[in-house]
């Protein structure tokens, strides 16, 4: 459910992904398949499953 929201409305887009407590990602999303996020940030890949997503906004 989330997936297809994420897909449509913020692929290859900047956004920051709250994740609760200290835990925010910041990044491109560069896909989102098999309910894990794959943000790229300067170079680098994170990985995030999306049943841990609490909150996402744009850059």
């Amino acid at each position: 459910m989330y997936q297809c929201f994420i897909v449509e409305h913020y692929l290859n887009k900047a956004v920051d992904v709250y994740c609760g407590g200290p835990d925010v990602f910041k990044g491109t999303i560069e896909a989102c398949a098999d309910n894990v996020l794959t943000l790229k940030n300067d170079g680098k890949y994170t990985h995030v499953a999306i049943d841990k997503i609490i909150a996402m906004w744009p850059q």
